[in-house]
């Protein structure tokens, strides 16, 4: 994969899932829905999930980082 596209994948996942884990957005939208019961398992998708895509970001990072620059 492509750095911009691997820094892109990680933040927007972790954007999601960060709004997700510490807004009532998601709750308030399963409330809405009927799907209030799925709200004791959303701890146990969500923070994996969070860590998940802060780690893709950290290594699309370093990624960059390590690479030469362009038009050298």
């Amino acid at each position: 994969m492509k750095n911009q596209t691997l820094f892109r994948t990680g933040m927007v996942g972790a954007v999601v899932a960060a709004v997700c884990c510490f807004t009532p957005a998601l709750v308030i939208l399963l409330g809405a829905v009927g799907l209030s019961a799925a709200l004791a398992w959303l701890d146990y998708v969500l923070f994996p999930a969070l860590a998940l895509f802060v780690g893709i970001t950290i290594y699309a990072v370093l990624r960059r980082h390590g690479e030469p620059a362009e038009g050298k």
